[in-house]
């Protein structure tokens, strides 16, 4: 399964009414690092289906879920476990190491 997207809209059902835990990617399209980590979160998306649901929000287009979660600088990941966040990761980094962030949270 390869990464959604999810929009102010469909946050609730995309996200906090999740039945398995969700990795919330915000982005932009004029972020260069948002860009560089995009392929490696479609890769662990599809490594991990089993586990985990990454979902991408486009903070300029979502602003309502972007302020919500306070999100000031990007790419920001947001770990959502029952509808709760649970952690977070700020920045890009090298796929093994996102991943093995992930792996740890899940």
């Amino acid at each position: 399964m390869s990464t959604i997207a999810v929009t102010d809209a469909s946050f609730a059902a995309d996200v906090i009414n999740s039945d398995k835990p969700v990795l919330v990617d915000f982005w932009a399209e004029w972020c260069g690092p948002c860009k560089m980590i995009g392929p490696s979160l479609e890769e662990i998306s599809e490594e991990l289906a089993d586990q985990v649901t990454i979902a991408k929000v486009d903070i300029m287009e979502n602003t309502d879920i972007s302020a919500k979660y306070g999100v000031q600088s990007i790419p920001l990941m947001i770990l959502f476990k029952n509808g709760e966040p649970v952690a977070q990761k700020l920045g890009a980094a090298p796929k093994s190491q996102l991943k093995g962030w992930l792996e740890s949270v899940l």
